[in-house]
């Protein structure tokens, strides 16, 4: 179940937290690995060193998904390297968080030029080596924020709620050549940016979360390997919650 051997996934913001748990995760499956990441070689390389030790090749390739020139040398690069992307996870993303009265023009845009235009750099980068080969899976993170917003976070709910909107055209535009393209939405999972929240703040939180307790990366990255398998080749469109049922 969920076999990936033989197949080539590409993951931008790999390096670490959640995007180092799906790598690592699709590895395990099988998968070679092209990792993307912003500035932590050390990081990067770490994780793609954890790849090959599960018996798969990895890359690691450095590059701003916020500049479509380093969209196309990822895929490039994964095309070159392997002959093919089969799956293409729109991780990258970034926080600047602050209340609307507060919010620069510079909050706001580098949020969307990351989190919303990097995914749409990488998707249309991907898109024509797939149709080519009439297969493929396009899997963007998103957030729960994208779906019930939070405050101090217009930029990010913003950038969250395009992604989506996004998947589901994209989903329509390309399931005529066996392209499945759908989200996954975590709400507040254990990672390096929320470790740094205060006591108080993590209380309110989980107060929220009808389970009770914060999700690990490994949660989304399990979602993640579904929507990329064979298993989930009638699924596209989708926004999949992993939220402990914050959102529902």
């Amino acid at each position: 179940m969920f076999e990936l051997t033989g197949k080539t996934a590409v993951v931008t913001g790999g390096s670490r937290g959640i995007g180092r748990a799906i790598c690592l995760k699709l590895a395990g499956q099988g998968a070679n690995i092209v990792l993307n990441y912003a500035g932590n070689a050390a990081a990067a390389e770490e994780t793609r060193a954890a790849c090959e030790a599960l018996g798969v090749r990895a890359l690691a390739v450095q590059g701003d998904v916020a500049d479509p020139a380093a969209c196309n040398a990822l895929i490039d690069t994964a095309v070159e390297t392997f002959g093919q992307v089969d799956i293409l996870v729109c991780n990258a993303g970034i926080t600047r968080d602050n209340l609307l009265m507060r919010m620069s023009d510079e909050e706001f845009q580098k949020v969307i030029d990351t989190n919303l235009k990097g995914t749409f750099h990488c998707m249309r980068a991907v898109i024509r080596p797939m149709m080519k080969k009439r297969r493929g899976r396009i899997i963007s993170i998103s957030s729960v924020v994208g779906l019930i917003g939070n405050a101090g976070q217009i930029n990010y709910a913003a950038s969250k709620a395009g992604v989506i909107g996004m998947t589901r055209s994209l989903a329509r535009e390309v399931a005529s050549r066996g392209i499945t393209v759908n989200a996954v939405a975590p709400g507040f999972i254990r990672t390096d940016m929320t470790d740094v929240l205060g006591d108080a703040v993590k209380e309110g939180i989980l107060r929220s979360i009808p389970l009770g307790k914060l999700g690990e990366a490994e949660d989304v990255a399990n979602t993640v390997l579904f929507l990329a398998s064979d298993e989930a080749a009638y699924i596209t469109g989708q926004v999949l919650s992993v939220d402990g049922g914050m959102a529902m």
